[in-house]
């Protein structure tokens, strides 16, 4: 009896962290760090000193805000579809912890703070906490992985490579034509 509940809950969990994870690692170096070197839509919206979380997530219907989002989620949802047919039960779990993770880690700017036992599971588990996550809205270059905060120093390596390919990369395209 036990077993068959115990397996099909550990695969359903499992479907769920493999959305998670890959959603986070394609979100975070395909779009996120890219973002931050080349582009403005994710610094205007999400990271401007004007703006609170409640402002930017869900007060705003800002068009621009709404692109932010989509594009930040677009990973998690090609992975959502690809893995519909082995368990839509896991993907739609995923997807709840993904947007619950999203809402729990902007609450540090309501001054909240994680309490100890969760820090530590968090630690265990590699998932950021909001004040992880604010680090990186006080600093865009550190602190980066949406979900599981063991994305950042790799993210900061592609960060620093993507920035000298901005800066210094556009003059060497242009010396080899």
């Amino acid at each position: 009896m036990l077993k068959s509940f115990v397996i099909p809950l550990i695969y359903q969990v499992t479907i769920a962290w493999l959305l998670l994870f890959l959603g986070d690692f394609l979100s975070t170096f395909l779009y996120h760090v890219p973002e931050h070197v080349f582009g403005r839509l994710h610094l205007q919206t999400h990271h401007s000193a004007k703006k609170n979380f409640r402002h930017y997530a869900v007060l705003n219907l800002n068009p621009q805000v709404l692109l932010d989002g989509i594009l930040g989620a677009l990973p998690y949802l090609l992975l959502a579809i690809a893995l519909w047919q082995i368990s839509s039960i896991g993907v739609i779990a995923g997807l709840l912890f993904g947007q619950f993770h999203v809402w729990w880690r902007h609450t540090s700017i309501m001054k909240w703070q994680t309490p100890k036992f969760v820090s530590r599971l968090c630690q265990i588990l590699l998932i950021t906490t909001p004040e992880q996550h604010w680090l990186h809205h006080q600093k865009t270059s550190v602190a980066y992985g949406d979900i599981f905060f063991c994305f950042d120093r790799p993210a900061r390596r592609w960060f620093r490579l993507l920035r000298w390919i901005r800066f210094y990369g556009r003059g060497s395209i242009v010396q080899l034509r």
